[in-house]
């Protein structure tokens, strides 16, 4: 399968902007936050003209529809990282909710002083942060699997670092540096451990086929935003025996079955951990991303991306040569569409104001990783990152505005 790239553009309205100077709008910055559809938009937007009304605990028409709605996304969320029942799937804020939630919710009902914690040194703050906060407020013990100068993990230790360790949380996919984690060999080695695997799928799920049994995940999170869907919702998939074992992580309505003055039982799954009114419209709008991405086909997105980074290494490297440093694995099929680079001696963020002028957006920043930045020995990356509606025309667009960047500065 190929995705029809031309047609894809045509779904997403942002696309059609007029940029200053008349010319387009070229996105690259999906890593952090991608385009909606139309299908996306007007899936919400229905959903508020027609049906808005609280879930769960209406009984009249519209509010039983909202319910059936919201439910109906969540199975569809389970579908498409192939999960069981679904009431593991688990809507939160974001992906930083959710992994908050583990490290609470798990975390404090299971970490004592002096347990482990086997992170990586690629994870986002989102995936390093709540480990850091238990061991600053419980003592548990973080190690860390080393990056390779090659762009991979390097998994030599991995047996001595896994010994003893409660639990392992590691990225899918690296934001900054796209390298693949070879995430079903640390699950095996960990469960033989004895350990609980923690994975953060939020570069992952949007972008390659995903199934959380092949993964070998015990917990898997994800953001809408970055799947095109909407801001303000997250995907907690957890097997069923583990999110029973554990506490709430808020408390308030809809988390509740029953409510005393000297205590309160909670509810079933998933109920459990989605206290208060839900992002109802906005779960909605993921369910209608999902829909559009299950038409594209996942296998065809995934080879369009590796085609397309493939290009942008090989254009890259000709036009820029040593005057462009590239961070991360150097084969497009051993990472996902995100190029990390620095270009000359240009500031990052000074490269992406220039680059705006020319209507391309990347990112520029430590892109929520401080220490990976750290162990590359750099302050900040700009960042380059593609998604289904990005073509060879983008790359090129990419790297014509990087020579009028070079020209500013010259």
């Amino acid at each position: 399968m190929t995705l029809d790239v031309a047609r894809v553009q045509k779904d997403f309205p942002i696309l059609d902007r007029a940029m200053p100077g008349g010319g387009r709008l070229v996105y690259l910055d999906s890593a952090a936050s991608s385009q909606k559809p139309q299908s996306v938009l007007d899936a919400m937007t229905r959903y508020y003209e027609t049906t808005h009304a609280n879930v769960h605990r209406g009984v009249y028409g519209i509010a039983e529809e909202a319910t059936r709605l919201m439910e109906e996304a969540r199975d569809k969320v389970g579908r498409f990282i192939g999960a069981g029942p679904s009431h593991e799937v688990i809507f939160a804020k974001n992906g930083t909710e959710c992994l908050n939630l583990v490290a609470n919710a798990w975390g404090r009902a299971n970490l004592r002083s002096g347990d482990a914690v086997l992170l990586t040194e690629i994870e986002h703050h989102a995936n390093l942060v709540p480990w850091l906060m238990l061991r600053e407020q419980l003592g548990v013990e973080l190690r860390y699997i080393p990056l390779g100068d090659d762009g991979h993990l390097d998994l030599s230790e991995l047996d001595r670092l896994v010994d003893g360790v409660k639990l392992v949380a590691v990225t899918a996919m690296s934001n900054v540096l796209g390298t693949l984690t070879p995430v079903r060999l640390i699950a095996d080695t960990a469960h033989a451990a004895g350990a609980v695997v923690v994975v953060d799928g939020a570069q992952y799920a949007p972008h390659l086929p995903t199934n959380v049994g092949d993964l070998g995940a015990d917990f898997f999170a994800f953001t809408g935003h970055k799947l095109l869907g909407p801001t303000g919702i997250g995907v907690l998939w957890g097997k069923t025996e583990l999110l029973e074992a554990m506490p709430p992580f808020l408390g308030g309505g809809e988390m509740i079955r029953d409510v005393r003055l000297d205590g309160f039982t909670p509810n079933e799954l998933p109920w459990k951990f989605e206290a208060g009114t839900p992002p109802i419209a906005e779960t909605v709008g993921l369910g209608a991303a999902v829909d559009y991405l299950e038409a594209l086909g996942m296998d065809a997105v995934r080879a369009h991306e590796v085609e397309l980074t493939g290009y942008a290494l090989r254009t890259l490297a000709a036009r820029f040569g040593p005057d462009m440093t590239i961070y991360g694995p150097t084969e497009p099929a051993e990472r996902g569409g995100v190029i990390s680079f620095a270009y000359k001696d240009i500031h990052p963020h000074d490269i992406s104001q220039v680059l705006d002028q020319s209507g391309v957006c990347v990112r520029a920043g430590h892109h929520c990783a401080k220490p990976l930045m750290r162990r590359l020995g750099i302050g900040a990356t700009a960042r380059a990152s593609f998604y289904v509606y990005n073509d060879e025309s983008d790359v090129d667009a990419l790297a014509d505005a990087l020579d009028a960047t070079s020209a500013f500065f010259s």
